[in-house]
């Protein structure tokens, strides 16, 4: 049965002219069909380039949303319509426009994981693998940093002569995480290093020897000479990790990190969605080109 969607998804993408982008947080079946696979910088990367007409984006919504800023003239198709990310839906705009009058000299970050209406009223957008290299070449010496405090702490705890101003969202997978977890893990596996991502709490991230995001710790692995590897981010990763490194071990840090919103989208919300055009990110045109100025400004200081 499985055999069968795979085949009607791969004569569809070639009929429709689709391009399939999936997060590394997907499930391994999803991954197995997509064009391209990678964390939220190089999915934005990457939309930005795709030549074909539609993009099926396989992750939540704000990735989608962000592959229609990029791509405004293309249809861009979610499977699932309610695949959200709890810390996006944690700010709004307005939340945004009210920091700005509190801190009327401050340059706004904002995280890729916002919606297009927050990217909108941001200065800059950022990834969890560029967050450091974008707050450290803005001139300006005070930021907002939205919505992720604990990338935001990240950020602040290596840049030292910018007052970084944080807000109160957080990824509720990620903060799941406990130091009784890792002292866990780590008693299990001894030898094995420790890589999180920096949407953990401080204390996690300081007890590691690794914090990046899913790209970065994958070329941390595949560049590593060590053979274990405790995995401090959603368990999506481990697919594309052991694929990738055959002779390494990797052990999850804790169940408990699961999306539930990542693992929304099967095989079948798929083939559905070719067959249909669903669900079809659709935003304003005033909202596209004000979120276009903050996703442009990451990518060129990104370079």
């Amino acid at each position: 049965m499985q055999n069968k969607i795979i085949e009607k998804i791969k004569t569809l993408k070639i009929n429709k002219d689709a391009f399939i982008l999936a997060h590394l947080y997907q499930s391994k079946e999803i991954q197995q069909i997509a064009d391209f696979v990678g964390d939220s910088f190089e999915l934005a990367k990457k939309a930005k380039e795709v030549i074909n007409s539609v993009i099926v984006f396989c992750g939540v919504d704000f990735m989608a949303e962000s592959a229609k800023i990029l791509n405004h003239t293309k249809t861009v198709l979610l499977p699932v319509l309610d695949a959200s990310c709890p810390m996006a839906d944690m700010i709004t705009a307005d939340d945004v426009i009210a920091l700005k009058k509190k801190y009327p000299n401050a340059t706004v970050v904002c995280y890729v994981n916002t919606s297009a209406q927050v990217k909108a009223v941001c200065d800059v957008c950022c990834t969890s693998s560029n967050a450091v290299k974008i707050v450290n070449a803005l001139p300006n010496k005070q930021i907002i940093f939205v919505p992720d405090e604990n990338l935001g702490s990240f950020v602040a705890q290596q840049i030292k002569d910018k007052e970084i101003i944080l807000y109160s969202g957080y990824c509720i997978v990620h903060k799941r995480v406990t130091v009784n977890d890792l002292e866990l893990a780590k008693n299990a596996h001894p030898n094995a290093k420790i890589l999180v991502h920096p949407e953990c709490v401080d204390e996690i991230i300081k007890m590691a020897d690794f914090a990046g995001s899913t790209g970065q710790i994958l070329n941390f692995v595949k560049n590593s000479n060590e053979n274990e590897f405790i995995i401090g981010t959603e368990q999506g990763i481990l697919y594309p990790l052991q694929e990738q490194n055959k002779n390494k071990t990797f052990y999850l840090l804790t169940p408990k990190l699961l999306c539930v919103n990542m693992k929304k989208t099967h095989l079948e919300d798929v083939l559905r969605c070719l067959e249909t055009n669903t669900y079809e990110i659709t935003i304003s045109e005033d909202i596209i080109n004000k979120a276009k100025n903050s996703l442009n400004k990451m990518m060129e200081l990104s370079k």
